[in-house]
């Protein structure tokens, strides 16, 4: 029997199946673009989710050696969809990106100060969660608010398309800023304050739970067997610190996706002084009981972008052989310009802020700069530029996350970021850390893929599956010589870092002033 994990991501949804003993079968992926309606809206036709959904899943089923048994889903976090009683769609899914609840944002700080806010959910205020925005619905769209009997995450709304309930997984609801990680429930205080009904809230429950079984018409739109076990996975941060053996013994993961997110597991949430002042994230791991601390940026949205203005957008969707990269074209292309880039630092400084910052001020404002361009600057020196920038932030990340839950040597890569050898090079260097590549890139769905295996007593522990599954394959040590070449650059970047901080910090606030 085979495991299929569906990742359903902010930019492409990706299945992947696996054995049991966690070799890629097969493996699909679709992309899709969101729309930009208005300033800092975000949004997508829900339909596409699902779609998607039901397309990979058909290509990667069809001529597999092995039957899959469980499937597990998992997704991207913050985006909802408002349904009615019917569990249909009344409106767009607002995505992650969506940055249209600043001044309700400034409003629950405000409510319930940075301190407080930040102990019941582990999160900082930020327009990008839920709770602002549904905020945002009731006073600019009555309608869609009143209406909305439940606002579904994307793992919920696709649950809820083959006649499950739409849960929530305890990780994803805590991307809703609502959500008590202690108490692993809704908040009373903040529903209470915000005039929210839980009731229009999905039912939380944790990673790993069986949501139902596909019934002939779900099955027959997926391509899988009727009877084929449906898995509660959850946040891919989460299911990705999973899937390279993060399970709260101290292990650090590094996700190089849309964000690149450096994931901390834990026994406690680490709810100190030094993470609040750093805007860390901690909240429920997808391992029962285990919590996650994350430091993360904008990253792969910086390398796409730069991507699609020199060689246009590429779907990169595909049926793949075992292993293979899902955007051959794209990785083609990113393997000349790396071949093309010079030896040495390239002298720009560019800041990959394109959608704002995250840690440490979380500044949706922030627009990404690039700096020390001349006549003669190649695409390739501006390609290599965009990397270093990458590693200086995130070696910014890894002093942040440092800081407030102590020291660490050793960090656990994968996901499309790992796949560039120069990037894995630098940012080994610039933050002095040594790097280990998985053998698994699909970390996401293979956290996902352990969850449905579990689940469906295929393993018999979660620990027990990934001693069986996880496994890495090269360890990068930092090469003290590029750090010393890099030293007055990254030094640079810094210093222009907090100058886009502190400028577009005070914009903004003459900005609400005005307001």
């Amino acid at each position: 029997m085979s495991l299929l994990a569906i990742d359903i991501g902010s930019s492409r949804c990706k299945a992947v199946v696996f054995a049991v003993t966690g070799e890629i079968l097969a493996q699909h992926a679709c992309a899709y673009t969101p729309e930009f309606p208005a300033p800092s809206h975000a949004e997508m036709n829900p339909e596409r989710f699902w779609q998607a959904v039901c397309h990979c899943s058909q290509t990667v089923s069809s001529n597999l050696p092995d039957p899959v048994r469980a499937m597990c889903l998992n997704s991207h976090g913050e985006t909802f969809v408002p349904v009615n009683r019917r569990n249909e769609a009344i409106a767009p899914a607002i995505l992650n990106q969506d940055n249209r609840a600043t001044e309700e944002t400034v409003w629950l700080e405000r409510t319930f100060g940075k301190k407080q806010l930040f102990e019941i959910t582990g999160l900082v205020a930020h327009p990008m969660y839920p709770v602002p925005k549904f905020l945002w619905l009731r006073k600019h769209r009555p309608d869609i608010f009143a209406s909305s009997v439940c606002f579904l995450s994307v793992i919920g709304y696709v649950l809820s398309r083959l006649g499950l309930p739409g849960y929530i997984d305890y990780s994803l609801a805590c991307r809703y800023l609502a959500f008590d990680i202690r108490q692993r429930r809704w908040s009373d205080k903040i529903l209470a304050a915000t005039e929210i009904n839980s009731e229009r809230l999905p039912v939380p429950v944790p990673a790993g739970t069986i949501a139902g079984k596909l019934n002939q018409a779900a099955a027959r739109q997926l391509g899988l067997s009727p009877g084929t076990v449906v898995v509660m996975g959850g946040h891919d941060q989460p299911c990705a610190a999973l899937g390279v053996g993060a399970m709260g013994s101290g292990r650090v993961a590094d996700s190089m996706g849309t964000y690149e997110c450096l994931v901390l597991a834990s026994d406690q949430p680490r709810l100190t002084d030094a993470a609040l002042a750093a805007s860390l994230n901690t909240y429920c791991h997808v391992v029962p009981e285990k919590f996650v601390t994350l430091a993360y940026f904008p990253s792969g949205i910086m390398i796409k972008w730069f991507h699609d203005l020199l060689y246009g957008e590429m779907s990169g969707a595909g049926i793949l052989a075992p292993g293979a990269d899902p955007s051959y074209a794209e990785s083609l292309h990113y393997a000349t310009l790396e071949q093309e880039a010079p030896a040495g630092p390239t002298g720009l400084c560019i800041t990959p802020n394109l959608i704002g910052t995250c840690n440490p001020d979380f500044n949706p404002h922030a627009r990404a700069i690039i700096s020390g361009l001349s006549a003669n600057t190649t695409r390739s020196q501006i390609y290599k530029g965009i990397l270093e920038g990458l590693a200086c932030e995130m070696s910014q990340m890894v002093d942040i996350l440092a800081n407030a839950v102590g020291e660490f040597q050793d960090i656990y890569v994968t996901g499309g970021g790992a796949r560039s050898a120069l990037g894995l090079q630098l940012r080994a260097a610039l933050s002095g850390r040594q790097f280990h590549v998985m053998e698994c890139p699909e970390a996401v769905c293979l956290g996902g893929a352990i969850l449905a295996g579990v689940a469906c007593g295929e393993y018999g522990s979660l620990r027990e599956a990934v001693e069986l599954v996880v496994r890495d394959i090269s360890t990068l040590s930092p090469d003290h010589a590029i750090a010393a070449a890099y030293a007055q650059q990254a030094k640079q970047y810094r210093h222009l870092r907090s100058a886009i901080t502190a400028i577009t910090c005070t914009a903004s606030a003459k900005s609400q002033e005005e307001r």
